[in-house]
């Protein structure tokens, strides 16, 4: 199956959240544990395994790994297998963008089930011309996986990239959204090529009919809503996975408030489409 299929499959059964893993040192500190790879551990490893057998996708922030150097990514790793055999999706958040073998070598250590960090998909950067993306594209499409690639963040940066006008005359955002709705053609039930548009992002003016998913990050405690959700992707809201971390991180470390909070978030998404 192709990760649409997969994630179509996903969303049917467990419904469309995607819940971030973001172990901050903050929310180390607020589950009473050390800013160190034990408490990484702990925190990672534990949020896991109480969410991802309720959601259909985890979303692993692999920042917050790595600056725990080897032993940091080890832990990624675990959290990466613990997800899976939960049967949760993996999108690992690495934002890679690059050129030739190195997005390459990007697409190999994460898509290719041969790496351990492999994942079910990535997010990636298309700041060096969506062609640069070519690398993860073919290796996502060899091996069944997929990409979420930025479009428009809900950051105050991000305009002044997203919304210039590319030589087409299309805003840069339009263009990458464009290159997506290509890439989906011929979709069975869900195109495996997403963007990542957040869910704060208000009016655009862009069509989201791009035949992919979407995943909208900032839901929840970051201000956005299931109003603000159906406002921004109108008639695409059904294609779109709110992502929120610290709505549920925040309930740890007892792993049943972790759960009853996965479960209550998905009951008030489960009209998100309606």
């Amino acid at each position: 199956m192709t990760f649409g299929d997969r994630l179509h499959a996903a969303v049917a059964d467990r419904g469309p959240l995607c819940a971030g893993i973001d172990p901050h040192a903050a929310l180390l500190g607020a589950w009473g544990l050390g800013d160190d790879v034990a408490g990484l551990e702990s925190f990672a490893l534990g949020a896991t395994e109480a969410i991802a057998p309720h959601v259909a996708v985890v979303k692993p922030q692999s920042a917050f790994f790595e600056r725990f150097g080897s032993r940091g990514v080890a832990v990624l790793e675990r959290v990466v297998a613990t997800a899976r055999e939960a049967g949760a999706l993996v999108l690992l958040d690495v934002k890679r963008g690059d050129i030739g073998s190195t997005s390459q070598a990007y697409a190999d250590a994460y898509l290719d089930p041969a790496s351990p960090l492999a994942a079910d998909a990535i997010t990636a950067s298309p700041y060096l011309g969506f062609g640069s993306l070519t690398p993860m594209v073919e290796t996502a499409r060899r091996h069944g996986a997929g990409l979420f690639v930025l479009a428009l963040t809900s950051n105050p940066e991000g305009p002044e990239v997203q919304h210039a006008t590319a030589p087409s005359g299309r805003t840069v955002a339009g263009t990458v959204l464009d290159h997506l709705g290509a890439l989906n053609e011929g979709a069975t039930t869900l195109g495996s090529y997403g963007a990542v548009v957040g869910a704060t992002v208000g009016e655009t003016g862009e069509s989201f009919d791009i035949g992919g998913p979407l995943l909208a990050p900032g839901y929840g405690a970051q201000g956005g809503t299931v109003d603000d959700l159906r406002r921004v992707f109108g008639g695409a809201v059904g294609r779109v996975l709110p992502s929120t971390s610290r709505d549920l991180l925040r309930l740890g470390p007892d792993p049943v408030a972790l759960r009853d909070g996965a479960l209550r978030i998905a009951d008030d998404l489960a009209g998100l489409a309606g």
